[in-house]
Order: structure tokens, then C-alpha cells, then sequence
């Protein structure tokens, strides 16, 4: 019997102005939640991942609105949210979460423009 690998996730991202997306995202490219957001252009350029995703710049912050199990922030991630504005118990870096299967169904909606 071959087993069938999942090789993408179903999300469900709120842009910044209200419009839902539901969007299918790769779990085998070793991409992030920020990358995701701009491949699928659902930020305007330059607006988001700004630092390149090194958990310098916050401008990937998202809410995060289902009930997922995320990994824990790193002090880098924690540091960057801490002098962030718009932060929430919901806030997290794009750029800091990793899209895995585990991922399945996950909702966030892209924090307001700094």
C-alpha cells in the first residue's frame, strides 16, 4: 500500500482589509507564513517581510485565530513583539512560523500596517 504524502496545507489568512483567503500553501518547500503572504500577494510590496524574515522588523505580524499548536517564540520573535504596535495574546511573526501538516486549516489574519 503506497502512502500518500501531503505535500499542502489548506489556510484560511485575512488580509488587511477584510478580504478572506483561502489559500493552499506548500508543506515540503521549508516555507513560512510570511512567505506564503507574499507569494500570494496578499499584502501590498514592501509591506510585509521587510527584514526578510529574520524576526527584525514585525511587519509579518499576524493573528493568529484558530486554535493551533504552535512551536514557542524564540527570544528574537518575543524581543521584536515586545516594541511592536497593534500586538495581541494572538500575535506572532509570520516569518517565524514554519508551514508544517501540522498547519491543516490554520486561520490568521495580517496584523494592521505599522
Amino acid at each position: 500500500m503506497n502512502k500518500v504524502l501531503m505535500s499542502d496545507v489548506k489556510l484560511k489568512i485575512t488580509d488587511r482589509d477584510g478580504n478572506i483567503h483561502n489559500i493552499k500553501a506548500p508543506v515540503d518547500m521549508s516555507m513560512n507564513l510570511m512567505e506564503i503572504i507574499r507569494s500570494y500577494e496578499l499584502a501590498p510590496e514592501g509591506t510585509i517581510g521587510v527584514c526578510g524574515g529574520m524576526a527584525m522588523c514585525a511587519s509579518c505580524q499576524c493573528y493568529i485565530t484558530s486554535n493551533h499548536k504552535l512551536p514557542l517564540m524564540e527570544d528574537e520573535e518575543e524581543a521584536m513583539l515586545s516594541e511592536a504596535l497593534n500586538v495581541t495574546e494572538k500575535s506572532r511573526l509570520g516569518c517565524q512560523i514554519i508551514i508544517t501538516k501540522d498547519l491543516e486549516g490554520l486561520e490568521c489574519e495580517i496584523a494592521p500596517e505599522e
